[in-house]
């Protein structure tokens, strides 16, 4: 038997307010847009995909020493964007700042423990971002799209804490998805 599974950060609180009330000013437009509800938005560090469930104890066990060796980082909220361009969009995101540099490693040494579980590496750099909605196939965002992309361009939160990382299971049901923590780690490590 396998899981659908993913690493990731919770929000925030302060984070999760923002983006609720983002969503919900966004959610008035027009556009053509499956949007993501706000308890469902977290910060993806690794995707695993299909685990079986034999591996979930000892994938665990590696990414907790991960845990070990990271201190918390520090993020905020910055700006809001579109993944594909404005004319063929496929993803609208926020974007963020902070220890990203130090998250990017945080990210490869994940991935670097996961490997011998057959996770597959991303190979793209490292770009946080929080996923607010999907554009539907074929979807045309036109000056809507425009209008919340520069609405938000100057989004800004204050600062806050990812203090534990989380295994996440992910069922994925009519409505969307549903996620379920399977375990946590705290960061208390000096890197």
């Amino acid at each position: 038997m396998e899981i659908r599974s993913f690493l990731a950060f919770k929000l925030p609180p302060e984070i999760k307010r923002i983006l609720s009330h983002i969503s919900q000013d966004m959610k008035k437009t027009s556009l053509d847009v499956r949007w993501v509800k706000a308890g469902n938005i977290h910060i993806t560090m690794v995707f695993m995909g299909n685990v079986p469930v034999g591996h979930v104890e000892p994938i665990g066990k590696a990414a907790e020493k991960v845990c070990q060796r990271y201190g918390p980082f520090a993020i905020s909220l910055k700006g809001a964007g579109v993944f594909s361009g404005r004319r063929n969009p496929r993803v609208l995101w926020t974007g963020m700042e902070g220890d990203l540099d130090r998250m990017s490693c945080f990210r490869d040494a994940l991935q670097k423990h996961l490997k011998p579980f057959g996770i597959k590496q991303e190979k793209r750099p490292f770009r946080p971002h929080l996923t607010i909605g999907r554009f539907r196939k074929g979807a045309k965002p036109g000056a809507h799209l425009d209008d919340l992309l520069l609405k938000y361009q100057d989004l800004k939160s204050p600062v806050c804490t990812l203090k534990e990382l989380v295994l996440f299971k992910s069922d994925l049901k009519p409505g969307g998805a549903l996620y379920s923590e399977l375990k946590a780690w705290p960061l208390f490590g000096k890197i």
